[in-house]
């Protein structure tokens, strides 16, 4: 099955879950341990997990979606854990910001256009010496009880498809695949294969 990502498709997935909330992912914690907070955009941020972790930990955030819904969630757990977060409703395919951030991450966003297009298109927004983060789905990767929510293969990458974006100009940090299991409710626990990579933009 192949699926559009574009507009309509995300306003339709976050409709469903405007009171869903996720912790913050745990590769974001492991990467950015060591790093000093600046100004950070997560790239398809969603509910904002992600961004509002970052912002309780002292970075200047900025969240990007192209879902409305997802925004309104994400300003409203934002506002919920007294932490400021600058919203910002966009089509990351073809936003080109005037601003380059300190740190830029995207997890799990599947966007309209390939997966590793989107990946250079984001890595653009880096600052020199700043960060870019890639969580993503690796195929064949997410085994679910239900399997309406296994990413379709388009959506998926692997770290050595990631990693061979970058040039000298970057120096890779992290390139890892590796397992999880995200505890829910019922039947929906399940376990995640993930493709993490983290780069340093050189010049």
């Amino acid at each position: 099955m192949t699926h559009a990502f574009d507009k309509n498709y995300w306003e339709q997935h976050w409709d469903d879950r405007t009171s869903h909330f996720v912790a913050a992912n745990p590769y974001l914690v492991d990467e950015t341990a060591a790093m000093t907070p600046g100004t950070a955009l997560d790239a398809g941020c969603g509910a904002g997990a992600e961004a509002i972790w970052l912002a309780e930990q002292g970075w200047q955030v900025t969240g990007a979606d192209i879902s409305a819904a997802a925004l309104a969630t994400a300003a409203r757990q934002s506002e919920a854990a007294g932490v400021d977060v600058t919203w910002i409703e966009a089509d990351l395919t073809t936003w080109n910001p005037d601003e380059r951030w300190d740190l830029v991450m995207t997890h799990y966003a599947h966007p309209s256009i390939p997966q590793l297009d989107f990946y250079r298109h984001i890595a653009q927004w880096v600052a020199p010496g700043g960060s870019l983060l890639i969580v993503g789905h690796l195929p064949d990767g997410a085994h679910h009880h239900s399997h309406e929510d296994t990413p379709p293969h388009e959506a998926t990458v692997t770290a050595k498809d990631i990693t061979a974006l970058f040039d000298g100009s970057w120096r890779i940090e992290t390139a890892t695949e590796r397992s999880r299991t995200v505890v829910g409710t019922g039947v929906h626990s399940k376990m995640l294969r993930d493709a993490v990579v983290r780069v340093t933009r050189l010049i």
